[in-house]
C-alpha cells in the first residue's frame, strides 16, 4: 500500500506546473452558438475512440468537445486525471483502483478495449535469436513494457508464476511503446509488450517472434482499458459526461462494425502504413461489468498494494451515465428469469 501510494503521490508532484497552462475546464460555444463544455485530453500517438469520435464528427450536437493539452506519458495519465489537470483518460483497471485507494477523486465511467484472440490487448515479442521460448527462459532477462502499475506488469507477473516463474529473478524495465521494438532489436531488452496498434508493426519484423498475446494468459479478463474521469467534473458537468460516455460508446460500436476503416484512420493520425495497425475491439456499448475490475482488485490485493476489504468494485465504477447500460441490465435480467 505504501508503495502504490508513494508512487502515486511522486507521479503527482513531479508533473505540478507541467499543465499549468490548461486552467480549468472551459465554457464555449459551437458554431451553432450552442453552449459546450470543452474537456482536457491529452493527444498521444495511439488507437483512441476519442479521437475516432472527433474525427467522425459524433461530438457535433452534443454538449461537450475535446480541448487537447499535447502528449501525456502514460503513466501520468490516471495520476492528472485524480488531480483535475485533464478530464478524462484511458488507462487499465489497476491504475485507477490503486489511485483510489491513495485517496484520488475519480471514477470509471465507461468500458473500453475487449480482448479476442484475433484482437488481443497487448503481444510479447523477443528476438528470433533469443532462444526464449518459455515463460521459465525469462528468469535472469529484462523485460520492458510501458508502466508499472498497470496491465503489462500485472497480467504477465500472475500467469508467469502460475508458469513456475521466480519472478524475482525477471528486471521490468519501463520503455516508451514508440521505441520498444527498437531497444528489443538493439538488445536494450530481451523481451517487449506491446499494445495495439503499435503490436502490428513488430509483428511483422521478420527478425522478432511473437510468443504470446493476453488472450492467451487470461482469455482477456484483464484486457478491457476503461475511461476514467476526474470526480469534480463529473459532479459539475454530468450532462457532458453522459455525452462522452454516449458518444465514445457509438464510436466504439462503429469501430467493431468498421475494423478496416477504423484502422486506415489512426494509420493516417500516426503516419503509419496502415499494414502494420492491429485492429482493435470495443466492449459493445462501453457497459461496463464487475468481473475485470474485480480480477484486479485481486491482484492488488495479492500483490500487497492495497490492503484487502479496503476498495469493493462499487468504488471503481458507475455506469450512470451509459445510456445503454439499462438496455443490458434489462437484457441480463430477462435471462435471469427465464
Amino acid at each position: 500500500m505504501k508503495k502504490a501510494k508513494l508512487l502515486f503521490i511522486t507521479v503527482i508532484i513531479g508533473m505540478m506546473g507541467v499543465l499549468a497552462g490548461c486552467g480549468s475546464s472551459n465554457q464555449a460555444v459551437d458554431s451553432s452558438g450552442k453552449s459546450i463544455v470543452e474537456f482536457k485530453y491529452p493527444d498521444n500517438p495511439g488507437f483512441d475512440l476519442v479521437y475516432l469520435a472527433d474525427e467522425l464528427g459524433y461530438f457535433e450536437g452534443t454538449s461537450t468537445r475535446p480541448k487537447y493539452v499535447g502528449a501525456v506519458a502514460s503513466p501520468q495519465i490516471i495520476p492528472l486525471v485524480g488531480t483535475g489537470d485533464i478530464d478524462f483518460g484511458t488507462r487499465m483497471v489497476p491504475l485507477v483502483i490503486s489511485a483510489i485507494s491513495s485517496g484520488a477523486d475519480i471514477k470509471v465511467i465507461s468500458a473500453g478495449g475487449k480482448t479476442l484472440e484475433e484482437a488481443p490487448h497487448m503481444k510479447y515479442f523477443v528476438r528470433k535469436d533469443s532462444g526464449i521460448t518459455t515463460a521459465k527462459d525469462l528468469e535472469g532477462k529484462t523485460i520492458g513494457f510501458n508502466s508499472f502499475g498497470a496491465c503489462a506488469e500485472f497480467v504477465s507477473k500472475k500467469w508467469f508464476r502460475e508458469q513456475g516463474v521466480d519472478v524475482s529473478k525477471i528486471n521490468f524495465l519501463v520503455v516508451p511503446e514508440t521505441k520498444m521494438e527498437q531497444t528489443l532489436l538493439q538488445g536494450g531488452i530481451d523481451l517487449a509488450i506491446l499494445h495495439a496498434p503499435l503490436s502490428g508493426k513488430a509483428e511483422k519484423n521478420e527478425d522478432l517472434v511473437k510468443l504470446w498475446s493476453d488472450y492467451d494468459l487470461d482469455k482477456g479478463l484483464g484486457g478491457m482499458a476503461p475511461y476514467s474521469v476526474n470526480g469534480k467534473f463529473m459532479r459539475e458537468h454530468p450532462e457532458a459526461v453522459k455525452d462522452f460516455v454516449t458518444t465514445i460508446a457509438k464510436t466504439a460500436n462503429w469501430v467493431n462494425e468498421n475494423p478496416e476503416e477504423a484502422r486506415k484512420i489512426i494509420a493516417k493520425r500516426l503516419d503509419m502504413d496502415v499494414e502494420f495497425i492491429d485492429r482493435f475491439a470495443y466492449v459493445e456499448d462501453l457497459v461496463i461489468t464487475e468481473p475485470p475490475i474485480q480480477y484486479y482488485i485481486d491482484i492488488l490485493e495479492n500483490e500487497g498494494m492495497i490492503p484487502k476489504g479496503k476498495i469493493s468494485v462499487k468504488d471503481v465504477y458507475t455506469n450512470e451515465f451509459n445510456p445503454f447500460a439499462e438496455k443490458a441490465a434489462s437484457s441480463a435480467s430477462a435471462v435471469t428469469v427465464k
